[in-house]
């Protein structure tokens, strides 16, 4: 893709995309995001569960998205700050056999998804926002099944 230089006000009408690919799929057991990820949608395809570790939240306004393509079967997929300062802070929703809204919990910094209670089936879709310095807003809605739990927590030391 070629680099392209503005000088003057620029006007987009649907966003602009950056990074260095638009989609892309992950099936490694870890994934460390970058700011080049500003703007993909990155699919989470591992059966197994993948651990993804956020870059730390500083005001960029970047945007991460993540979509489960392959069920997770076996441990859980994560996603989650780079350190113990950086906060998430915003809403999921987790439909199984019902379905209900969780709210992150005071120092949230973790997103689990089981595969079950906690999402993490086929087309659980999350999407973080670096907003502030240490803050992340979250915008999940994750398809699981059983009864809904949150899949916010407190982990990252």
């Amino acid at each position: 893709m070629a680099i392209t230089t503005f000088s003057g006000p620029v006007r987009s009408l649907a966003g602009f995309i950056t990074g260095t690919d638009v989609n892309s799929t992950v099936t490694a057991a870890t994934l460390t995001v970058t700011s080049d990820s500003n703007g993909q949608t990155i699919n989470l395809s591992r059966a197994a569960g993948i651990t993804v570790t956020l870059p730390a939240a500083t005001g960029t306004k970047a945007v991460y998205t993540f979509i489960v393509a392959t069920a997770v079967t076996s441990n859980n997929n994560v996603i989650q700050v780079a350190n113990a300062t950086d906060t998430m802070n915003g809403l999921a929703s987790v439909g199984g056999t019902t379905a209900s809204v969780f709210g992150t919990l005071p120092a949230s910094d973790t997103i689990t998804m089981n595969g079950t209670t906690t999402g993490g089936l086929v087309g659980s879709y999350v999407q973080v926002t670096d907003i502030a310095s240490g803050e992340y807003l979250v915008s999940a809605a994750l398809v699981g099944s059983g009864t809904p739990a949150t899949p916010f927590s407190a982990a990252v030391s």
